[in-house]
């Protein structure tokens, strides 16, 4: 059995390397060979600044953000604590503000408190 992954876009078995990168002649699909061997490690979270966030920690809002659902903004400075990492997403986490509960944001907007 080959260890050339199937394509993560139809499925398709008949992939092949090209450089750094596998090739998908089925659809077309091109992904970097870096990233399938990847997959398997553990998932690393990291905020704005590059820190290691987890189940648990403290964040703070960098900016002002538009919630969905919501005619509350979430301003800069907000502090969500006890934050949860979603599962097989690092770049999004779960958290509850004061007044807004049950948000999903992206770590791009955040940093460790």
């Amino acid at each position: 059995m080959s260890d050339i992954p199937a394509c993560p876009q139809c499925g398709m078995e008949n992939t092949y390397p090209d450089g750094d990168n596998y090739i998908c002649p089925d659809c077309g699909h091109e992904w970097p060979q870096v990233a399938a061997r990847t997959e398997d490690a553990e998932m690393v979270v990291r905020d704005v600044n590059g820190n290691v966030l987890n189940t648990g920690d403290t964040v703070v809002v960098i900016k002002d953000l538009k919630v969905k659902g919501s005619s509350i903004p979430l301003k800069q400075g907000t502090v969500i604590r006890n934050i949860r990492l979603v599962d097989g997403d690092p770049e999004h986490i779960e958290g509850h503000s004061d007044k807004i509960k049950g948000l999903v944001l992206k770590v791009c907007f955040l940093k460790k408190a």
